[in-house]
């Protein structure tokens, strides 16, 4: 099991910074998610918890999950205090070790997740299972393509997937597969790695429906 990113690596990288990310939900998000009706979401690796409170601002109950115990003080900071129509618990869990509850949630989002193939699809299959029928899982990744854009990225092939690859794990007898595509878009790079300067990234969208 590979454990060079684990709890003290993420509590040091939260703790020796101000905000890393941007505070705004992620764009994949906001396009997937926007249409579906609220219900009950998982946010897994939530973070400093933007894309939590932009779905509770929508009326979600989020569970929110991340592996940093830091990194959860400032979502909830973040939440507090803002009238948001649904709701957010957060909850502190290694991911590679935690299974979520089967069958529990209208949507499982997983933004940016990059870890060795074999850890990652394993935890890709415990997300799935925990949608219920009729309900929706995004998986979101930095594209392959990325190692070439001069944006900070995850070193080393293994770290990286493709939406085709996500999908082709699915059993079509269970999922329904709408979105499996790479989009371009620009990013200024919130963090400081390129000096704030608009290039143009790809990101892995995949979008699967459970058949009811």
């Amino acid at each position: 099991m590979n454990r060079q990113f684990d709890e003290s690596y993420w509590d040091k990288r939260y703790g020796s910074h101000g905000n890393i990310w941007s505070g705004e939900p992620n764009p994949q998000l906001v396009a997937e998610a926007s249409p579906l009706p609220p219900g009950s979401a998982l946010d897994v690796g939530c973070g400093e918890g933007a894309d939590a409170v932009w779905l509770a601002g929508r009326g979600w109950r989020v569970t929110g999950v991340d592996i940093s115990s830091v990194a959860l003080e400032r979502a909830a900071a973040h939440a507090a205090g803002l009238a948001l129509a649904g709701s957010v618990t957060w909850e502190h869990h290694d991911l590679l070790l935690w299974t979520p509850p089967a069958g529990s949630f209208g949507l499982v989002s997983a933004q940016f997740m990059h870890l060795p193939q074999a850890e990652r699809e394993e935890i890709f299959a415990r997300l799935a299972a925990a949608v219920a029928p009729g309900g929706a899982l995004l998986l979101v990744g930095h594209s392959p393509s990325d190692e070439d854009s001069g944006a900070r990225r995850p070193h080393g092939a293994d770290l990286f997937f493709t939406a085709a690859e996500v999908a082709a794990a699915l059993d079509p007898n269970l999922w329904e597969v709408p979105v499996a595509e790479t989009r371009a878009r620009s990013d200024s790079g919130h963090g400081g790695w390129h000096s704030g300067e608009n290039v143009t990234v790809h990101d892995e969208v995949l979008l699967a429906l459970r058949r009811g």
